[in-house]
């Protein structure tokens, strides 16, 4: 064996340098209830963890416990962009206060995410962002998996934690233009198919705001990210008299400004422009862009509550759409 290939730390190792029972250790780790173990060894038992980098087994712990800590995180074949980046990062932080750890598992588009992993792996919860069929859910179930969340997509079960936000995502930035006295909306609809999953919400709660308002149906066009594209979307909102327009997201709406400046019009004098996600290229583009920006850590607190109270009971706590999501209004509009 090289030094490169070190042998694992074992809870032998930890009770041999802190002079204790392997018991012990497992106690004072464990935080076993009911043991008079004096406050000095618990603090040399630690000591000696952190010394040696012992880390207990996930496997071992399971196995002790009946119950895994995994939260398995199943993505879609979706492009991981800054706001998909955010909201991971803050679920792991969330979730490791609650003393669970987070596994991300990343879809591709030849077979469904983690079809067969959650099998493998037995995890506490399952946080997926599409839904499961019927079959799926109950052997999950049968398995002790706590929690199956479809967060986005079509379909009617309860746990879609976020299709509320994604559709009020589309009320605010057709709101905010209509409250700008625009009329006739346009809707700059992403060209990759993978983000359907939150295009189509965002695009409903466009169409939701307009009819509330009585004003007529979104232009909708497809805007590839390249300027030529976009100026033949910009020409044809203009023919068809509309004057502002609701990106998918801030790529998309940045792409918009260039095919206006293809077209020689600019922002907003000629078309007023929303976009979403607050992206640093937002702020900085010319005009810098409304937008609307999403909590991430309020969405990722309020996740890992939920997988929390479903691995350990307790109520699932309810989200404050309206509080999570607001628009940033800047020189676009």
């Amino acid at each position: 064996m090289t030094d490169a290939v070190a042998r694992r730390v074992t809870s032998a190792d930890v009770a041999r340098v802190a002079g204790v029972s392997r018991a012990t250790v497992s106690y004072v780790l464990n935080d076993t209830p009911g043991q008079t173990i004096s406050g000095a060894t618990r603090a040399r038992v630690r000591d000696a963890a952190a010394m040696l980098g012992y880390a207990p087994s996930a496997a071992a712990r399971a196995l002790r416990t009946g119950r895994s800590d995994v939260v398995l995180c199943l993505l879609p074949d979706w492009p991981i962009g800054h706001e998909v980046g955010n909201l991971l990062t803050h679920l792991s932080t969330e979730l490791a206060r609650a003393g669970l750890t987070f596994v991300v598992h990343p879809g591709t588009g030849a077979q469904p995410p983690g079809a067969e992993l959650w099998k493998a792996i037995t995890p506490a919860a399952v946080l997926a962002f599409t839904g499961f069929s019927d079959p799926e859910i109950a052997a999950m179930r049968a398995a002790g998996v706590a929690l199956v969340v479809a967060l986005l997509g079509p379909g009617t079960g309860a746990g879609r934690e976020l299709q509320v936000p994604q559709e009020r995502i589309g009320r605010l930035q057709a709101a905010h233009l209509a409250d700008a006295g625009h009329v006739r909306l346009g809707y700059a609809y992403p060209d990759d198919a993978r983000v359907r999953i939150f295009a189509e919400p965002r695009l409903d709660g466009v169409r939701a705001a307009c009819a509330g308002r009585a004003l007529p149906e979104p232009e909708v066009y497809t805007v590839a990210l390249e300027a030529g594209a976009a100026a033949a979307a910009v020409r044809a909102w203009r023919s068809a008299g509309v004057t502002a327009v609701c990106a998918y997201n801030d790529d998309v709406a940045l792409a918009v400004l260039a095919g206006m400046r293809g077209t020689g019009l600019a922002a907003p004098a000629d078309l007023a422009l929303i976009g979403v996600d607050d992206l640093p290229a937002a702020r900085l583009a010319a005009p810098p862009l409304s937008t609307v920006t999403t909590d991430q850590r309020a969405v990722a607190a309020h996740l890992a509550a939920t997988v929390a109270a479903a691995v350990r009971g307790g109520q699932r706590p309810a989200l404050d759409a309206a509080g999570v999501v607001r628009v940033v209004r800047r020189a676009s509009t």
